[in-house]
């Protein structure tokens, strides 16, 4: 099994971030409100911390979300270190992403990185299911916008 003592501490914080990453993704591709970030952010946090109690994605995903939980219990930002900004956002969260699934593939085990991959596939569904997209107060509202399955569909070619 691959642990801790395999990666460096930029690795290992990298693949702490990666969940939030992909649900940024999500709400990159589809800003809607202060509510709907909200909820989009708290979905991809509580992936984590349910990977962290359950182990359902395997013992890596559980040790990286773990650790994550920790430093979040410590007021620490996962997200320290990474802060994509302006019209390069997205493009820093795909590349960000790519990264992450390049260093699974040179360190991990095919079955962890199966695991971790589905991991974040799940942060990324979560996060674009946690609120509506669009319409009129409440009214005509999507719950998976065009824009987000598109971005749901870039991540799926990313971790495949």
């Amino acid at each position: 099994m691959t642990t801790r003592t395999d990666f460096t501490d930029e690795e290992w914080i990298r693949l702490g971030r990666a969940p939030l990453v992909a649900g940024m993704a999500i709400s990159l591709a589809d800003p809607g409100g202060p509510i709907e970030t909200i909820k989009e952010s708290n979905a991809a946090i509580r992936t984590v911390l349910e990977a962290a109690q359950s182990g359902e994605h395997g013992e890596l995903v559980q040790a990286v979300a773990r650790d994550v939980a920790e430093k979040a219990s410590r007021r620490q930002n996962p997200m320290s270190g990474f802060r994509p900004k302006g019209a390069d956002a997205r493009d820093e969260v795909l590349d960000e992403l790519r990264a992450v699934n390049a260093l699974l593939v040179e360190k991990t085990t095919p079955e962890e990185t199966a695991e971790f991959r589905n991991w974040l596939r799940t942060a990324a569904q979560n996060t674009a299911t946690a609120a509506k997209e669009g319409g009129f107060l409440g009214f005509n509202a999507q719950l998976v916008s065009e824009r987000e399955q598109q971005m749901l569909d870039t991540l799926g070619g990313i971790f495949s």
